[in-house]
């Protein structure tokens, strides 16, 4: 036995550092010394979810260590995305290939019990069964190697991630949290881990916990400043707590560092995407309109240049600011909303098609909804009867997605949502006051129940807020203050909401309240070129 553990011993290779600027991991592999720097920096990234440079770095660390089992073993895992519920098994399995044609000898190739446990993991990540199934046999692989080293903190998060990568049907709050105990008493022990941060980020990023990661939000953008998911990451918890110029601060770097590696690639600037999606968001609530509005022309331009090169996705996903066009159609249904501007050119503009039925209810809707703001009841009638074919189309697809595939229960609430906000404002035009505020309540109702999606609302207009721009409309104020506490329970500070919870205020005769929010709405604004203007 000493003979083997002194051979086992010999071959572990001490922590070499990472490139500056991903975050401190220390990983004992035996991997050749050669291979540590390109390993531990994909490890690094992999856990900052910039999985394409992790698995540049892997590969790397394979070239030069072409029997490294734990590299072949990283490139895999970038092909996991657990908090987005994404999967690309197929390129995971060749990668593991490369290493060895079977499991078995893959296994053989790991030169430590503690690399076989990581590999026989991976394996079962992408072994047989759905993805449901494998995602919980991952998670309970995950706790067992924790178990058997819980001196192994890149063990413990991977462990923490693999049981959020669980949660299929939404944010499930036991779950989450069971993923933070396992993180909170490593992040002082290992300031400068990203895995740990990140992941207490997603742990806590909803309005009830966001408070509990401000910490891990306020460290994670030094902890790896030169990864521009990790920029943007921290803003989870800020747009949670409605603290806009962080969320600002927080997507411009992360813009940044993107944009500095695409010019070091000679590709032009990001335009649309996730972190612009974001950034535009808080623009509009600082009253930043025309820096909203120059990222949203910016997004429609390239998406223009670029729709014969658009690829989508093949089944509906409701994460359509990961794509261009759909980014577009996010980016636009927002700027139109926190706007009011039903009458600019944003309005009029031809849009490239998207391919995503998705995406097709969104725009459905929002040509109903500008249809009414201008007072065309016949359109708007007809581009509601558009938005339920194309309901219907998403309900097909949802229904034949593999069970992996996203949340179609939220997906299909989501569409439901938008159906009874646009009928109602339609029945509210036709003077139909009472149909319309039923129709409304309604539509609250199930959005309360979706689980909690980090971001911008789910639904772009929170129907809370506009159930309460319709009662005071309707000259009941007390109910629509109600309904204005609600919207701002979901999405925290949202300028919209608070400014109808203000007039609510004053039309109930609570000059206090009126006057707190006024306070609180100019101190948010106060960079702003004007206030986004608000119903009614």
């Amino acid at each position: 036995m000493i003979p083997t553990l002194l051979l086992i011993a010999s071959l572990l290779q001490p922590a070499a550092a990472p490139v500056p600027g991903v975050g401190v991991v220390a990983f004992e592999n035996s991997g050749a010394s050669g291979a540590q720097q390109a390993f531990l920096t994909g490890l690094a990234q992999l856990h900052n979810f910039e999985y394409d440079d992790a698995a540049k770095w892997f590969r790397k660390a394979e070239e030069i260590d072409p029997d490294f089992a734990l590299a072949y073993w990283g490139e895999a895992m970038t092909f996991n995305h657990p908090v987005w519920m994404e999967q690309d098994i197929a390129a995971a399995r060749r990668a593991l290939k490369r290493l060895a044609g079977t499991a078995d000898e893959r296994l053989a190739k790991a030169k430590t019990p503690r690399e076989k446990a990581y590999l026989r993991a991976v394996e079962i990540l992408y072994g047989d069964g759905d993805k449901y199934a494998r995602d919980f046999a991952y998670a309970d692989a995950m706790a067992d190697l924790h178990r058997a080293y819980p001196d192994d903190v890149d063990a413990a998060a991977f462990y923490a991630l693999a049981l959020l990568g669980t949660a299929h049907e939404g944010r499930d709050a036991a779950t989450y949290m069971r993923a933070a105990a396992l993180l909170e008493p490593l992040f002082p022990t290992h300031p400068g881990h990203p895995g740990i941060a990140h992941y207490l980020i997603h742990s806590y990023d909803d309005p009830v916990h966001a408070p509990l990661g401000l910490r891990a939000a306020r460290a994670y953008s030094a902890i790896a400043p030169s990864a521009g998911h990790a920029q943007h990451m921290c803003s989870h918890i800020f747009l949670a707590m409605g603290m806009w110029d962080d969320v600002v601060t927080a997507n411009e770097a992360a813009l940044r560092v993107v944009n500095a590696a695409r010019a070091s690639r000679g590709q032009p600037p990001a335009a649309c995407g996730h972190y612009p999606s974001w950034l535009e968001y808080g623009y509009l609530q600082q009253g930043r309109i025309a820096a909203a509005r120059q990222l949203l022309a910016d997004c429609y331009k390239i998406s223009r240049e670029a729709v014969a090169q658009q690829t989508v996705g093949p089944a509906p996903r409701l994460a359509p600011d990961k794509l261009g066009i759909p980014s577009l159609l996010t980016m636009r249904a927002r700027f139109l909303l926190d706007t009011e501007e039903w009458t600019s050119e944003v309005v009029a503009w031809t849009l490239p098609p998207s391919g995503r039925r998705d995406a097709e209810v969104l725009e459905r809707f929002m040509e109903g909804y500008a249809a009414l703001r201008t007072g065309r009841r016949d359109e708007a009638a007809a581009a509601l009867e558009r938005l339920r074919r194309a309901r219907t189309a998403l309900d097909a697809e949802l229904t034949n997605a593999p069970p992996s595939d996203g949340t179609p229960a939220s997906a299909r609430a989501w569409a439901e949502i938008l159906d009874f906000e646009l009928s109602s404002l339609l029945q509210a035009a036709r003077g139909e006051t009472p149909a319309a505020i039923d129709g409304l309540r309604a539509a609250a109702h199930i959005e309360e129940k979706i689980p909690y999606e980090f971001g911008p609302p789910f639904v772009d207009k929170p129907s809370s807020e506009l159930l309460g721009e319709i009662l005071l409309e309707a000259k009941r104020p007390a109910e629509a203050r109600a309904a204005f506490e609600k919207a701002l329970a979901l999405s925290p500070a949202r300028t919209q909401a608070l400014v109808g919870l203000m007039r609510a205020a004053e039309q109930s005769g609570d000059a206090a309240k009126a006057a707190a929010i006024q306070a609180q709405l100019q101190s948010i604004w106060r960079h702003a070129d004007r206030a986004p203007r608000a119903r009614p």
